[in-house]
């Protein structure tokens, strides 16, 4: 049977990083029902936390918007884990909540969590198109600078 949603990240040439382990006392996906709940990812590469620190401050908005894709990578990853390595039984994102560790007075989080929702769009194109939140925060786990959750919708 042929994967249409690995095609279609060969195409893109984007390799999903290895699954992130939870932290802490949870599970990094839920499947009930029809419904593909994943649990919070913050940006790692090579098993460290990166982008460090807070929008407004000591990271930048493009900054921001790399580390919320690498945050939907580690979604598209976990997925693939929870369905049994195929992607192709997601029928669409539902919803993005993405949370920002930023200043007062930062005000782009909606630029920032573009990064995971244009991810979404790119690989699974009209059914990446989710309903989104994008939350300032005073900080987050290992002071990264970005977290996002997500849920899908499953056949």
């Amino acid at each position: 049977m042929k994967n249409l949603i690995d095609d279609r990240l060969n195409e893109l040439k984007i390799l999903l990083p290895d699954a992130n382990l939870p932290l802490a006392n949870y599970v990094p996906y839920v499947i009930t029902g029809n419904y593909l709940y994943i649990s919070g990812q913050i940006p790692m590469i090579d098993g460290k936390p990166a982008f460090i620190g807070k929008l407004g401050k000591n990271v930048s908005t493009d900054d921001g918007n790399k580390a919320a894709r690498l945050c939907g990578l580690s979604i598209i990853s976990i997925a693939k884990q929870a369905l049994g390595g195929n992607l192709d039984l997601i029928v669409r994102c539902v919803k993005l909540v993405g949370y920002v560790a930023s200043t007062d007075d930062y005000g782009d989080q909606p630029k920032v969590i573009n990064g995971a929702s244009d991810l979404m769009v790119e690989i699974f194109r009209e059914s990446g198109r989710h309903a989104r939140a994008a939350v300032g925060v005073s900080s987050l786990p290992l002071n990264v600078s970005v977290e996002v959750e997500a849920i899908f919708e499953t056949k």
